[in-house]
């Protein structure tokens, strides 16, 4: 039997010492074979053009060109998978989002202490997203036009008259690699007083807030990282703190977001069946789910539980996510009671809602 081709990666990044530890990383796994480094853009792009890899992982910041620039030059003339090393520092984190906008597939984290021995612990995590991104087909990108919605000093507070309001239903959503971008198109297709929305999206910390932040001038609804004790209300999204756990609670006749600090589940903090049982108990039928792209399948058994409990659940398509893993394993459980493209769940999640006022008014 004839031995699979390895999958090619160029590496670029400015710095010496990261180009040595990604290469020996990823060379040492069989499947993975680096073609070529480059230190800054303009050889990076001859390195494209002379050994056409399969993967290129990109630095987000670099000389000569910044890694956004070149970034959309690529997408936009030759689309290819890419990954991004990033800096755990909130201008990196904004950089990396809007990479992840212009149509790059995922980031790796890049910690700026003991660089050695922590990208080390970072290997496997690396590999996987490699492979991963050698699988997504990648189109032709424009840059990304929309205006803002919100000013960028947006700040997260009831409106006038709704110091104690609640919301009856409550729409949970969890992804993971493609789910920045994902989500995004979800709150962008939500009226301004759609139920409360809680998010799990796997992203390390530190990154959670600039993304909570870019959904805040993006979409229609108010977004924010969420504090223990915020009050979930209509209009208003809540994203899970990239090391911390989100429940949510009942407290008397309101839902409560709160964080939880234990260990990982299925490898993850936060995670997404921790999320989604938390709604399941504290909500019950007053709420709804969706599971969007990501790698693995946390989330795959909640969702099953959701819909057992008899909840509406919604997965994400094949055709449409990035990685079918966590949609794909639900499907494969029997947890989604339907599969749809990504531009139709917002319809759906919010149609899924309007069904639950009916079925109480009828009860």
């Amino acid at each position: 039997m004839a031995t699979r081709a390895p999958i090619r990666v160029l590496v670029v990044d400015d710095s010496a010492l990261v180009r040595s530890l990604l290469t020996r990383m990823i060379d040492e796994a069989p499947d993975l074979e680096v073609v070529a480094t480059a230190a800054d853009p303009y050889m990076a792009r001859d390195k494209i053009k002379a050994l056409n890899p399969d993967v290129l992982t990109l630095d987000v910041e670099m000389p000569r060109m910044d890694g956004l620039t070149f970034l959309s030059n690529l997408m936009r003339l030759r689309p290819m998978p890419v990954v991004m090393v990033s800096s755990l520092t909130e201008k990196s984190a904004d950089v990396t989002l809007q990479a992840l906008e212009l149509g790059a597939i995922d980031f790796v984290s890049k910690p700026k202490i003991d660089l050695s021995h922590t990208l080390e612990d970072y290997t496997e995590e690396l590999r996987e997203k490699i492979r991963h991104a050698a699988s997504v087909k990648v189109e032709r990108r424009q840059p990304p036009s929309a205006p803002p919605k919100h000013s960028a000093d947006a700040v997260i507070a009831p409106t006038v008259g709704s110091r104690y309001r609640t919301t009856d239903k409550i729409i949970a959503i969890g992804a993971s690699t493609g789910g920045t971008e994902a989500i995004k198109e979800v709150l962008m297709g939500m009226p301004s007083d759609a139920p409360g929305i809680v998010i799990a999206q796997h992203i390390p910390p530190g990154f959670s807030a600039a993304f909570a932040e870019r959904l805040n001038r993006q979409t229609p609804l108010v977004v924010k990282e969420a504090e223990d004790g915020d009050q979930v209300l209509p209009g208003h999204a809540f994203v899970a703190p990239g090391d911390r756990h989100l429940l949510l609670t009942r407290n008397g006749a309101r839902y409560v977001c709160r964080l939880n600090d234990g260990e990982p589940v299925n490898r993850h903090k936060p995670s997404v069946d921790v999320l989604f049982r938390s709604v399941l108990q504290s909500a019950g039928r007053n709420a709804v789910a969706a599971i969007l792209t990501g790698m693995g399948a946390d989330g795959a058994q909640g969702m099953l539980e959701l819909l057992e409990g008899g909840l509406h659940t919604i997965a994400q398509d094949e055709q449409t996510s990035v990685v079918w893993g966590m949609p794909g394993e639900t499907v494969r459980r029997g947890g989604a009671c339907e599969v749809l493209p990504l531009g139709k769940i917002a319809d759906h999640l919010l149609r899924a809602t309007s069904r639950i006022d009916k079925v109480a008014s009828s009860a």
